[in-house]
C-alpha cells in the first residue's frame, strides 16, 4: 500500500501526472477506465488515488468508484480531478469522502501540495491506528497455571486461521483479553479490533449501531461491522442479542455483506468473528431465545476460559501486574505483596474473577498505606477474627465438636484450601505446609481427601 493510483480516461493526462509524481520519488500505477481501476485496487489497495470524475467508456464514473473505495478501503485518501468541475461536484465528492478536489487544468505546484498532504494524512492515520492497537493489546496474557497454559495453547492454535471462535466462561474471567490475544497474534493484527457488547446497546438501536445508517442530512455513518473491515469483530455476550438482529447477523456471516439502515447499497466486509457468552447457549436455543443456525455459525472453535478459582496459582502474578498498571496509569503507589497477602488472595473467593481482583487491587492502592508491601489486613473482608487477647474466636459447628473431630475438620479444610491454591500440585502443597510428600499423602488419605474438587491430585515434580 505504498503506490499512487492515477485513474483518468485521457492517456496524456494520466501519464503526465504519473511522470510528475515519479520525479518526486513516488511509485505510480495507471488506469484508464473503471474496470482497470477496480482490478488495480483489488490486486493491492494504493496509498492514494487521483481519480477523474468523468470516465468515458466505463461502467462506473468517478463518484461510483469513490463510493466503492470508501466502503471497502476507507483509509485510502482519494483526490478528485475534473475538467468540468463546479462547486456542486466538489461538494458531492467531499460529501462521499473525497480528500480534496482539483479542477483541470491544474497547477503542478497545487497538485503536489494536495498529494503531499493526502499522503501525510494517510501515514498519520496508519500510525494512530497502530498506536491505538498497541495500547489495547500491550498487556499480554499472564499466568503459569496448568489451566492457563491449556487456554493459551488453544488460543495460539486458532491465531493461525480465520475460523470463528466462541469463548465461554464466567463473567470477568478474561474472555475479551483472550479475543484480543487472538487478534494481536493473527494475520489480522494490522486491522481493527471492534468490540460489540449487545448487553449495552438498546435493542431497537442494535441494527443501526452494527450496520450503520444513511440519511440525506448526515450522509453515510459507518456501523461497527463496517469499522471492523479487514480485522476482527468481537461479539460480547451474544445471548443478549435480540432474535431479529440474530437473523441479520447470520446473513452477514453467510454473505459477508449487508445494507446500512436507511440505505440501499450492499456493503461488503472482510471480517473474522469472535464471540463470547457466560450462558449455556444450548439452553437458550431450547427456550427459543437463540437461533440454532447462528450458534452453528459462531461455534466453529469453542474455547472455555477458566475462572480465577481454576487458576489460583496465577493470582499473585496478576495482582502484581495490576499494581504496576495502576502505578503507570494513575500514579498510585507501586507496592509489593507480602507473603501473607499473597496467600490470602489465593484463598479468597472470586465470584467476579479477574475483574474483581483488579478492582480489589485498585481499592487497596487508593485506600491503603502509601508505602511498604500490601498486608493481609488491608484486603477487603480479611480483618483478623481475633479478640483483644489475640485469641481466634470459633463459631458454628466447630465450637461444638470434641477436640479430635474439630482438629480433623480444620486439617481437612486447611489442606483442601492449600491444594486448591496450588492447583492440585502435591509437591508445592507439601513444600508450603512443611510436610514430606509421602506424609502429606498419608494425611490426606486418613482425612478422606482424594481430590481437590478441580481434578486429580498431582505429585510429580514435572507438574511444578
Amino acid at each position: 500500500m505504498s503506490s499512487i493510483l492515477i485513474v483518468d480516461d485521457e492517456k496524456d493526462i494520466r501519464e503526465l501526472i504519473g511522470d510528475i509524481l515519479r520525479d518526486e520519488g513516488f511509485t505510480v500505477r495507471l488506469a484508464g477506465n473503471s474496470d482497470d481501476c477496480m482490478s488495480e485496487i483489488n490486486a493491492e489497495p494504493p496509498a492514494l488515488m487521483i481519480l477523474d470524475i468523468w470516465l468515458k467508456d466505463s461502467r462506473m464514473d468517478g463518484i461510483d468508484i469513490l463510493k466503492s473505495v470508501k466502503r471497502d478501503n476507507p483509509d485510502v485518501p482519494v483526490v478528485i480531478i475534473s475538467g468540468h468541475g463546479n462547486i456542486e461536484i466538489a461538494v458531492a465528492a467531499i460529501k462521499q469522502g473525497a480528500y480534496d478536489f482539483i479542477e483541470k487544468p491544474f497547477n503542478i505546484d497545487q497538485l503536489m501540495v494536495v498529494v503531499t498532504r493526502a499522503m501525510e494524512t494517510s501515514r498519520l492515520r496508519r500510525e494512530n491506528a497502530d498506536l491505538r492497537r498497541r495500547d489495547t493489546t500491550s498487556s499480554d496474557m499472564l499466568g503459569g497455571s496448568p489451566a492457563f497454559k491449556a487456554l493459551k495453547a488453544q488460543l495460539e492454535k486458532v491465531t493461525k486461521s480465520n475460523g470463528r471462535v466462541m469463548l465461554t466462561g464466567p463473567a470477568g474471567s478474561g474472555k475479551e483479553m483472550a479475543a484480543r490475544f487472538i487478534h494481536s497474534h493473527s494475520n489480522r493484527a494490522a486491522g481493527p479490533f471492534i468490540s460489540v457488547s449487545a448487553a449495552t446497546i438498546e435493542p431497537e438501536r442494535l441494527e443501526e449501531v452494527l450496520f450503520g445508517r444513511e440519511t440525506s442530512e448526515r450522509g453515510v455513518e459507518k456501523g461497527l461491522l463496517e469499522q471492523a473491515h479487514g480485522g476482527i469483530v468481537y461479539l460480547d455476550e451474544v445471548a443478549d442479542m435480540p432474535l431479529g438482529s440474530q437473523s441479520k447477523i447470520l446473513r452477514v456471516l453467510t454473505e459477508q455483506q449487508f445494507t446500512r439502515f436507511g440505505g440501499s447499497d450492499k456493503v461488503r466486509v472482510d471480517l473474522r468473528v469472535i464471540s463470547s457468552t457466560t450462558r449455556d447457549l444450548r439452553q437458550e436455543i431450547t427456550k427459543g431465545a437463540f437461533r440454532q443456525e447462528l450458534y452453528d455459525r459462531l461455534n466453529v472453535v469453542p474455547i472455555s476460559v477458566p475462572s480465577l478459582e481454576d487458576r489460583r496459582e496465577d493470582i499473585p502474578e496478576l495482582a502484581r501486574h495490576f499494581i504496576e498498571m495502576f502505578h503507570r496509569s494513575q500514579g498510585l503507589p507501586n507496592r509489593g505483596l507480602s507473603s501473607e497477602s499473597e496467600a490470602m488472595l489465593q484463598t479468597m473467593q472470586w465470584p467476579g474473577n479477574i475483574r474483581q481482583l483488579r478492582n480489589v487491587i485498585e481499592r487497596v492502592l487508593i485506600l491503603g498505606d502509601s508505602a511498604g508491601a500490601i498486608e493481609g489486613r488491608e484486603l477487603p473482608g480479611q480483618e483478623a477474627p481475633e479478640s483483644s487477647g489475640g485469641r481466634m474466636i470459633l463459631g458454628g459447628v466447630v465450637a461444638t465438636l470434641p477436640l479430635r473431630e474439630a482438629r480433623e475438620v480444620f486439617e481437612r479444610e486447611y489442606l483442601l484450601t492449600q491444594i486448591n491454591r496450588f492447583s492440585g500440585n502435591i509437591s508445592r502443597t507439601a513444600g508450603f505446609v512443611g510436610m514430606e510428600r509421602s506424609a502429606l499423602h498419608r494425611k490426606l488419605k486418613s482425612l478422606g481427601v482424594v481430590s481437590s474438587g478441580k481434578g486429580t491430585l498431582a505429585d510429580d515434580e514435572d507438574d511444578e
